[in-house]
């Protein structure tokens, strides 16, 4: 499955970097760097694995800032991002709802993915069996790579649906794999947060917060639960996060809520060397119109409400004669400069207010939850929330989330999804959408290599 023959042999070769690999197409198990114990003989080399591991996030596959990455691509597939150019713009197909089981942006998705899962059960394989790590060292190197194993799962399934659950490293098991049903992908989701949760600090490695801790798991957790609707227990999580007061705050201004040293986030990539910025705002900024490949939809830019700060800060306009057009400005460095100023933001405080909003309307607790609206609403500012019925603010959550996470790793597709209003709201704006589209296709090659993973996707 998922080539785990060949392409994950390859990622675990860059993982670890310590010499030749040999492929796993052999029938024998192969001599690879997998069954090296001297990766796990100390900390600085299984260290470095794991931080190999994040940098192949943040450069391949669904989280990355590039154009082919979900925050681009999912905002081109909803209604957040228009693509222009010709049909050579890889965008064109997620705009104009015509995937393909043969794309090769979609085959990334599945195959980075589950490489940089593959890359997480060789390390939690490699740390279980070493005899030289300190038992704070695999404490907190199992931790990481839990919470990696459950990200990555977690995007797979609210992009594909029912997905293999990957926990071993075992590449004959790995390639007759058959799916997980997500209700189960999800339960083994919220395993392996716990477990990670258990082994992880509440504080920092760093100043930058560019390694997960407990709280980013538990930030995790509470959207898992939020997306299984257990309702008492996403809001339980994000409470967690949130009264971490002294760690967490909100930036009142809507400038610092991207930079590198912003007190909302909760994790971040590190940006590949110092002077480096984030890929998002080397993708989304343009000087000059009309874009060459994306600006921002006009449906969306015509949806904030009068005064909200959103509109004015992480917005900017591009004009040419009597033609406006916009693109996302929340990163606003679109080059190198002297020091990195921003790093690509996974996790940040404003999802758990609203996670927290939206399930207390749920639960019934109206006045908690509008309480948690409006903390939003404020720093974007804009009055209070009129909203009173439970439908009411259910829909105002709905809408503060779109002007709050546009262009951030499909926040949209994924919230309209779970709200069932997908057809309701991208019908009308997107002329090819079909109700199938709330899944994408299985890459074709996957199916060809193992029938297991049978049946594709309805409507591909």
């Amino acid at each position: 499955m998922i080539h785990l023959i060949k392409k994950y042999a390859s990622g675990i070769c860059l993982l670890f970097i310590l010499g030749a690999c040999d492929s796993f197409v052999e029938v024998d198990l192969p001599n690879s760097q997998l069954t090296n114990t001297a990766v796990f003989e100390n900390y600085e080399t299984a260290n470095a694995a794991l931080m190999n591991i994040y940098a192949k996030m943040r450069d391949t596959g669904v989280l990355t800032g590039v154009n082919t990455g979900l925050s681009n691509e999912l905002g081109n597939y909803t209604d957040e991002i228009t693509a222009y150019g010709t049909a050579s713009n890889s965008s064109m197909p997620f705009y104009n709802n015509a995937l393909l089981p043969t794309s090769t942006i979609i085959a990334g998705y599945w195959n980075s993915t589950y490489n940089q899962i593959y890359a997480a059960n060789a390390l939690l394989e490699g740390i279980g069996n070493s005899k030289n790590l300190s038992a704070e060292d695999k404490k907190k190197l199992t931790g990481e790579a839990l919470f990696i194993r459950a990200l990555a799962h977690f995007y797979l399934a609210g992009l594909f649906g029912d997905i293999p659950y990957i926990k071993t490293t075992d590449y004959r098991q790995n390639s007759a794999v058959v799916k997980t049903p997500i209700n189960i992908v999800y339960e083994n989701i919220s395993g392996d947060l716990q477990n990670a949760i258990l082994l992880l600090s509440d504080n920092y490695s760093s100043n930058d917060r560019i390694r997960p801790n407990k709280l980013a798991c538990r930030a995790l957790l509470a959207r898992l639960f939020l997306y299984r609707k257990s309702y008492a227990e996403a809001a339980n999580e994000a409470s967690a996060v949130l009264n971490q007061t002294g760690t967490y705050s909100l930036e009142l201004d809507l400038d610092k809520t991207f930079l590198l040293a912003s007190k909302e986030t909760i994790w971040q990539f590190q940006s590949v060397s110092a002077g480096q910025n984030t890929k998002e705002g080397s993708i989304f900024i343009f000087q000059a119109g009309p874009p060459t490949t994306i600006a921002l939809n006009p449906v969306l830019i015509n949806s904030f409400s009068a005064g909200d700060l959103r509109r004015t800060n992480w917005i900017k306009a591009v004009s040419k004669g009597t033609s406006t057009w916009y693109h996302a400005f929340k990163y606003k460095e679109q080059n190198t400069t002297a020091v990195s100023k921003e790093y690509s933001i996974v996790f940040r405080l404003a999802e758990q207010y609203l996670i927290r909003a939206e399930a207390r309307a749920f639960q019934g607790d109206l006045i908690g939850a509008k309480e948690d609206l409006n903390k939003i609403r404020s720093r974007a500012g804009l009055g209070k929330t009129p909203a009173s019925t439970k439908e009411e603010i259910l829909e105002a959550v709905l809408q503060e989330r779109r002007w709050e996470f546009f262009t951030e790793h499909g926040h949209r597709f994924f919230d309209l999804k779970r709200f069932g209003r997908l057809d309701t709201e991208l019908s009308s704006v997107k002329p090819g959408w079909t109700s199938t589209d709330s899944l994408l296709p299985i890459p074709q090659n996957e199916l060809s290599t193992n029938p297991n993973l049978q049946p594709q996707n309805p409507g591909y």
